[in-house]
């Protein structure tokens, strides 16, 4: 189910196949120019990296993203229709892929506030349903998720640690949970392997970074 997924570092995900698609690029370490799709879920540096988009972007890449990212989306060289804003709680379909959006904010935190209107996506592919679930704790919106796959972070400080994470998943029961957002700003695996071991025997975990 995870076949053609690499985590590339922190939260950066990029899915090969019929077309290239990548959710919040950062830290990339070559120029490939070979992205059809980018999903930012937010705006912060690292979830939303210009000198990292230019490296992937082409020609006609398409950008998805919150509305406080329009006007950046313009200076890096996107045309307007090559942006496509999203609001929570919202279905789109992009490039014939279909996608819905998950709002994503801190509960007890600052650092995402629900008012910002980041997202969270669950991306249809394959016959399967993929969550990304952004920088967010658990709260009452994401919480109704249902979903084959679930990319979860587990870093703590910013967004819900492993115990945190753990709760959550073991909450929405995805088939897979697959740990992010450690290792590069908070976190290490000893935090994505505390995840793994506190989830439901019925949930397999895939670290895929380390």
């Amino acid at each position: 189910m995870l076949e053609g997924f690499e985590l590339l570092c922190h939260s950066s995900i990029k899915i090969n196949g019929d077309r290239i698609i990548y959710i919040d690029p950062y830290k990339i370490e070559d120029v490939q120019n070979d992205a059809d799709l980018i999903f930012i879920t937010h705006t912060h540096y690292d979830h939303f990296s210009p000198e990292d988009i230019i490296k992937i972007k082409k020609q006609n890449t398409v950008i998805i993203i919150p509305e406080d990212g329009y006007s950046q989306c313009l200076q890096m060289g996107f045309k307007d229709y090559q942006v496509n804003i999203v609001e929570p709680n919202k279905r789109y379909q992009v490039h014939g892929v279909n996608f819905e959006t998950v709002p994503a904010y801190n509960i007890k935190k600052s650092f995402h506030p629900k008012e910002n209107k980041w997202v969270g996506y669950i991306l249809e592919l394959r016959s399967a349903s993929y969550y990304i679930a952004g920088d967010t704790d658990m709260n009452e919106d994401n919480v109704k998720v249902e979903c084959d796959v679930a990319f979860v972070p587990v870093g703590g400080t910013y967004t819900m640690d492993a115990i945190e994470a753990a709760k959550f998943i073991n909450e929405i029961q995805p088939r897979i949970a697959v740990p992010i957002h450690y290792g590069t700003i908070v976190g290490t695996k000893a935090d994505a392997e505390k995840f793994e071991g506190l989830l439901k025997n019925t949930i397999e975990c895939k670290i895929m970074m380390e």
